[in-house]
């Protein structure tokens, strides 16, 4: 890493992150390149964001014909690539309508405030409890840290926002406890900050059907899990329910900011002129972005599962000392590790040329592009394989 680029950094942008010391320059398909030349296989795809790996010509093609058409006109006006898209989600998903926004956080904000104008336009005030789950994970803002259910997270940023509570996943009867001051339940199918953790299929259709006799909205969090990362366009469509309100951001324009919301006929008139808005969410290239990524990942998403599978059982098929299993679904995997600290881990997985990524406390995270070949699958768990059998203990 050339050490100019860290210095500039370490003299001029706030250290909230614990940067890796390298600096990509540049990518093609599921490879990268550092500022040295050095090449890596992307098992991270910029944290589930770079859906179809990196520079594709089609991706490229459209963010660059809508450049030179028009960037921005805000959301007072309507705009073909954000109505197109709109209708695109919305038949992936069987949902209604959709919201468009810039981020993960900013979509997960829209669903708790449509939840409580639902419970509040039908019930009145004193129904606006948020229920989520321990080890969960919906975002940075105020609200959606809030709304995170670990506690690594709750610390420095007292007073936090009222209205909400944790109950930990799996617990069908701790969710039946609660009481009538709830107003929707936001989960993620598949906890990725929290370890890469997959809900059982029974308790997910148990809340879902509890959702529906109370009158709960069933918020799906799909920043992560959404736009095919897990094998269907949504992950709730693996477990077969209907939810009220699902967000969506990182895999969906690969790369560029988008994020938003989708909503059932339920829910679709909750929010009216004046109470939601964003500047830059359905930015015209973003969209433009989001169209391409869309159209390339159609004929992908049969394979998603498959790779997934294949990766787990060729780490498995390794044997490897520190490795107690593989978690997960589609290509959002975690490895789980035994006697070996991720970071540390990661970190030299890094230096050997594979880029990936950690969760909760004894994980090291797959994230690869979704258009991933087997060939560079296998490319980057020979790296995998090498690096852990080096510092097996």
């Amino acid at each position: 890493m050339k050490q100019d680029v860290k210095n500039i950094y370490d003299s001029h942008v706030l250290s909230t992150y614990g940067r890796y010391p390298v600096t990509f320059l540049r990518g093609k398909g599921c490879r990268l390149w550092d500022d040295s030349d050095k090449e890596y296989i992307d098992f991270m795809s910029g944290l589930g964001v770079c859906s179809i790996g990196h520079s594709h010509p089609k991706w490229m093609e459209a963010i660059t014909k809508q450049l030179g058409e028009l960037t921005h006109v805000s959301n007072l006006y309507y705009s073909a690539p954000g109505g197109e898209l709109a209708k695109k989600l919305c038949e992936y998903s069987g949902m209604s309508k959709a919201f468009f926004a810039n981020s993960g956080a900013e979509a997960n904000e829209g669903l708790i405030k449509l939840a409580r104008k639902y419970s509040k336009d039908k019930y009145g005030p004193g129904r606006h409890t948020i229920l989520t789950l321990r080890d969960s994970f919906h975002g940075r803002t105020m609200t959606t840290l809030t709304a995170t259910g670990q506690d690594k997270f709750h610390h420095h940023f007292d007073p936090f926002m009222p209205g909400f509570r944790y109950v930990d996943a799996g617990d069908i009867k701790a969710l039946e406890a609660e009481g009538d001051d709830v107003c929707g339940l936001l989960i993620e199918v598949v906890q990725g900050e929290g370890g890469v953790k997959p809900l059982a299929d029974e308790y997910v259709k148990q809340a879902a059907k509890l959702c529906k006799e109370r009158d709960w909205l069933l918020m799906i969090d799909e920043v992560q899990t959404g736009i095919g990362r897990i094998g269907p366009w949504f992950g709730f469509q693996h477990y077969g329910i209907e939810p009220d309100v699902v967000s969506f951001a990182k895999g969906i324009a690969s790369g560029l900011p988008l994020g938003g919301f989708l909503t059932n006929e339920k829910t679709s008139n909750v929010l009216r002129p004046g109470d939601h808005a964003t500047t830059y969410g359905g930015n015209l290239v973003c969209c433009a972005a989001a169209l391409a990524t869309l159209e390339i990942l159609e004929p992908v998403l049969p394979e998603v599962e498959k790779k997934g599978e294949y990766i787990r059982q060729r780490i498995m098929e390794m044997k490897l000392p520190n490795v107690v299993g593989v978690r997960g679904k589609g290509l959002m995997l975690g490895v789980e590790l035994e006697g070996l600290v991720p970071g540390e881990v990661n970190l030299e997985l890094l230096k050997a040329g594979l880029a990936s990524l950690i969760a909760g406390t004894d994980v090291i995270r797959f994230l690869p592009p979704l258009v991933i070949s087997i060939e560079d699958i296998d490319a980057g768990l020979n790296i995998f394989e090498k690096v852990m059998r080096r510092i097996q203990t």
